[in-house]
């Protein structure tokens, strides 16, 4: 088919502009009817200028501008651009954030709040200004705090303690009888921890806090920590070391709950040691219920508790556990002689002997 196009040079400027839906230059051409069965196609109109050309031009680029702004954009994570960032681990349970209050107050203020046009804050904003302004409004909110110092004087509390990849970790803080107050934690990786680095970590948060507001510095028991509040002490007289209490009980407990056969403890063996073979015979009755699925199962049609687990290096923690078995005696009593018990014991026929002959025995 064959139709000749003329471009009206001539139409008015008042033209209202074309949509992204149809190209501008269809309002410059008309169509004529086919004529005949020959053509001779497409011919550009001889009475265009250079201006209506021009024109026609900037019309076409501007037109392709807007097609494309109006195309939806994929845009990309922060970590997947290419900005030399290393990408980040997600959220092992992202569902665990509606427990945080900050998430509910912001879903309950868009509810309850005409905020169109929001836009929320950029990813480099977030980490850096916002950022900073947040630490700055933490600080003057905790601002009473550190005021309270100079009046009813200050202890600082250290510990050392390790995180999942067992990087060594020393927590200093603040408290007194406004409250506590976290000031740092040093990473001690390769460092090694005697009395002389202790004393002196200890140092640089006495003279930020200000060593006429620290009254006591307070460590647990261990021979490096008490080497460096000696040093603290004789830099600093007003200023005196104190060891955790609950760290020189847990140490009493241990000379009680699992007493060493030695010449300078016999006394104390003989008096305790009998703890420690009750402590045994709990561990191995607590281990054959909860280490096998069939067991446990039983356990727990006998009552709703549960068996406690220790912690090798808390000493308080047997004490917890013994009594929470002499609370579970009836129950386990009830379990060992029930029809149940020795359905599944092949496994274990000794040990299962064992359990039901502790577990019935008065003694």
């Amino acid at each position: 088919m064959a139709s000749s196009q003329e471009t009206q040079g001539q139409k008015s400027s008042s033209t209202p502009a074309a949509s992204t839906d149809e190209p501008p230059l269809w309002e410059f051409v008309t169509k004529n009817a086919k004529q005949g069965t020959g053509g001779v196609g497409n011919s550009a109109c001889k009475k265009t200028t250079v201006s209506d050309k021009t024109k026609m031009r900037k019309l076409e680029d501007a037109y392709e501008e807007k097609k494309d702004a109006s195309k939806a954009k994929e845009v990309g994570l922060p970590c997947e651009a290419n900005l030399g960032l290393k990408k980040r681990k997600t959220i092992s349970n992202p569902i665990k954030s509606i427990w945080n209050p900050h998430f509910q107050r912001a879903f309950e203020f868009a509810a309850t709040n005409k905020i169109e046009g929001y836009i929320p804050p950029s990813y480099n904003k977030l980490r850096t200004t916002l950022l900073q302004k947040e630490k700055e409004n933490a600080h003057k909110l905790l601002e009473p705090i550190r005021l309270s110092w100079k009046e009813k004087g200050v202890s600082i509390v250290s510990d050392g303690w390790s995180d999942p990849t067992r990087k060594p970790l020393i927590n200093f803080m603040a408290t007194s009888g406004n409250g506590p107050l976290f000031i740092k934690e040093v990473n001690c990786f390769g460092e090694y921890k005697d009395k002389f680095f202790i004393s002196n970590l200890m140092k640089e948060v006495i003279n930020e806090i200000g060593h006429e507001n620290v009254m006591q510095v307070i460590t647990d028991n261990a021979s490096v920590c008490k080497a460096a509040g000696e040093l603290i002490m004789s830099e600093f007289p007003h200023i005196y070391w104190t060891l955790y209490a609950v760290h020189t009980l847990n140490l009493a407990l241990k000379i009680f709950c699992s007493p060493k056969n030695a010449e300078t403890n016999e006394t104390t063996y003989d008096e305790c040691h009998w703890i420690n073979d009750i402590h045994l015979d709990a561990i191995a009755i607590k281990k054959f219920i909860m280490n096998h699925g069939m067991r446990l199962s039983i356990f727990s049609k006998f009552t709703p508790l549960k068996l406690l687990s220790i912690a090798d290096t808390r000493f308080a923690s047997i004490i917890v556990m013994l009594k929470r078995l002499k609370l579970l005696k009836r129950p386990l009593q009830e379990m060992v002689i029930s029809e149940e018990w020795p359905t599944y014991r092949e496994d274990g026929t000794v040990k299962a002997s064992f359990v039901k002959e502790k577990v019935l025995d008065d003694e």
